[in-house]
């Protein structure tokens, strides 16, 4: 267990560890399989008792990386719209779809806010919002902030519980990792049961 924490805080000090970050946290904006979640949330339990890497670069380079990659969303969505590949046209993703097609109708900036905490919800949302041409201008000051606050609110998770597991760092990030898992879901439920109030839209909308 020792040499697994003295590899874990090896690793943590190594500057291609956020190249690591940045590129999960950019791919994880149009691709959700890619845990740039539990990437930021494990470095920064390790970050809350060792020092490395940086908390605020850490921050600043999963906040980089997000901003990046739910507007490279937005271009895609842009260019090719929302069904062109396969795995847009399964139903989970095309109601995810309509819902964010309504939901940017009526509430765009808060639905863009709060898709990013969500990842098969920011990516529908950032698709969507290319594909219906909403403001660009606008989705990029949008996703400067939310890009911000989800990666605040990422590494605040991880130096929150890590800083109980000085001598074990391996724990203390798989810890912070479920504890950021668990609240994810709870933030998916409780926008799918919000979801599920807002009548489904005709087919043909």
């Amino acid at each position: 267990m020792q040499a697994i924490n003295d590899f874990i805080l090896a690793a943590a000090g190594q500057p291609w560890v956020l190249l690591i970050v940045l590129a999960c946290c950019f791919i994880d904006g149009f691709f959700p399989p890619i845990p740039s979640e539990s990437v930021v949330v494990g470095l920064a339990a390790v970050a809350s008792t060792a020092d490395v890497p940086n908390p605020w670069l850490l921050m600043a380079i999963a906040a980089l990386g997000a901003f990046t990659g739910d507007n490279t969303a937005y271009l895609i969505g842009r260019g090719v719209g929302i069904r062109r590949w396969q795995w847009m046209r399964g139903p989970r993703m095309q109601r995810a779809f309509r819902w964010a097609g309504r939901e940017l109708r009526k509430r765009p900036a808060s639905l863009i806010l709060v898709a990013r905490f969500v990842p098969i919800g920011r990516v529908a949302v950032n698709l969507t919002a290319g594909a219906t041409h909403y403001s660009h201008t606008r989705f990029v000051a949008l996703t400067v902030l939310s890009a911000s606050l989800w990666a605040s609110y990422s590494v605040a998770i991880g130096l929150f519980f890590g800083q109980w597991f000085e001598e074990n760092h391996l724990l203390g990030a798989a810890i912070a990792i479920v504890c950021a898992i668990v609240l994810g879901i709870i933030v998916d439920i409780v926008i799918t049961r919000l979801r599920g109030r807002i009548p489904e839209p005709l087919a043909e909308e």
